[in-house]
């Protein structure tokens, strides 16, 4: 609250637009088409969001102001619900797919909830693929993968969205699992260079290994839609193909999107500690803690090797194993890694600046573990140890411990991490979307500004 009346009646006026844009049902959408690069057929649209006529038409000033006003939640809501109640009117049921797309700021029980309504009230011949951003999943972890489960029980499928724009994209992949990863624009209308070809070489063994379909945005002319084919994307979207409309244009040919066959959800996020990920019939070994401390090192060191695409989470039983030692090593590698955690009973949501963290229950499993888990595109390693409680000098306590490398059980084990990591304030990204979320550069952008 301020003193500035000024201020306080701003609030208030903008408060009352946003509800009554909401209240009126003036969100709408347009949908812009996604093709099968090779044949030219229509296999998707993605809807996105416009608000009435007036100052809130603009996506990016409608999100702002319900950002500023509190009501961001029931404005993504009102988003979804437009988006699929407007597939329907106009027609885009299978073979075709919606896109749709969902605010990481909003990831909650709530909307949890919202969208097992919104799937309740929907034609079972909508098809539907909902796109998320890695800012979600920084931002919001536990709540995200949550969402993704839930998600893919509806029989939805998952699209990650902006892969490029940033690093942590491509350490996020393995647990997100997208169905579809759709290309940042810029990495078809910018001059390659190192670090779009680290992205392809990331993104075509995720979408090799898993199935997933590669769908480049930005697409605006040949020169794109070369550059779209050789990153390794099947599907394009652009003006090329099709500008954003409130009605798709008739007459394209149309076929189904071929995703790839539903993955099974991973137990990981409520059901087992990352001790528990390790497959039955793995060989454990013991060691006392001295080891461990040295092996721990070791996968540290190999984070730091990798950088911006890797993510690291660990588990200290205590906040007081987290000592000035090891606290000035985990200050280096959030300086220098995609993202950090550490959990540990009494660590608060943020231990050290940058460090994501979540304070573990005396009842939490993983309040008995030592655990290290390393994951990036092309490496993953474990260190899952359960502490057997046998006493003595801290340095000669006993660990009963697993080391692997088996990619699906390190995934577990940093999904079962993750899921217990506190939320924290995803930044408010206002000036570049479209659609409320997409980000934009050059030409597309003074194009969207000047719609």
């Amino acid at each position: 609250m301020t003193d500035d009346p000024g201020v306080e009646q701003l609030q208030e006026d903008r408060v009352t637009a946003v509800r009554n844009v909401l209240r009126t049902g003036s969100v709408h959408s347009h949908f812009q088409p996604i093709v099968e690069i090779d044949t030219g057929s229509v296999v998707a649209y993605e809807a996105l969001a416009r608000g009435p006529e007036g100052p809130f038409r603009s996506p990016d000033a409608l999100f702002a102001a319900a950002r500023a006003a509190g009501l961001l939640a029931e404005l993504d809501a009102a988003c979804r619900a437009a988006a699929l109640r407007g597939a329907v009117q106009q027609g885009l049921l299978a073979p075709l797919t919606v896109f749709v797309n969902v605010e990481p700021e909003v990831l909650d029980d709530a909307p949890l909830a919202e969208l097992a309504r919104s799937v309740a009230g929907v034609p079972g011949n909508l098809r539907v693929v909902l796109e998320i951003t890695e800012r979600a999943l920084a931002a919001r972890p536990a709540e995200l993968l949550r969402t993704v489960d839930r998600v893919r029980e509806f029989g939805w499928a998952i699209a990650l969205d902006d892969v490029g724009a940033d690093s942590l994209s491509l350490a996020f992949m393995p647990l997100l699992r997208p169905d579809v990863v759709k290309l940042d624009l810029r990495l078809v209308q910018e001059r390659p260079g190192p670090a779009i070809a680290e992205i392809m070489n990331a993104v075509n063994a995720y979408a090799e290994a898993s199935g997933a379909l590669v769908l480049a945005e930005g697409i605006e002319d040949a020169a794109h839609l070369r550059m779209a084919r050789a990153l390794g994307a099947t599907l394009g979207q652009g003006w090329l193909f099709g500008r954003p409309a409130a009605v798709p244009a008739p007459g394209h040919r149309t076929a189904a999107l071929p995703l790839p066959a539903p993955s099974p959800v991973p137990a990981g996020i409520d059901q087992a500690s990352p001790f528990q990920c390790l497959p039955a019939g793995v060989p454990l070994r013991r060691s006392p803690k001295s080891l461990l401390i040295e092996v721990s090192k070791q996968l540290e060191r190999q984070a730091m090797r990798i950088g911006d695409t890797c993510v690291l989470a660990a588990a200290f039983q205590e906040a007081r194993h987290l000592t000035p030692a090891t606290a000035q090593r985990y200050r280096d590698l959030v300086s220098r890694v995609g993202f950090v955690c550490a959990l540990g009973e009494g660590l608060p949501v943020e231990p050290l600046p940058g460090l994501r963290g979540a304070d573990l229950a005396a009842a939490d499993p993983v309040r008995g573990e030592w655990d290290v888990v390393v994951l990036s595109p092309h490496f993953s390693a474990a260190l899952l140890a359960r502490d057997l409680q046998d006493g003595g000098p801290d340095l000669d306590r006993t660990f009963e411990f697993g080391l692997t490398y088996d990619r699906d059980t390190v995934v577990r084990a940093a999904r079962s991490l993750l899921g217990r990591v506190a939320p924290r304030q995803v930044p408010a990204v206002v000036d570049r979307y479209v659609g409320g979320r997409h980000h934009l550069t050059g030409r597309l952008a003074e194009r969207v500004a000047a719609r």
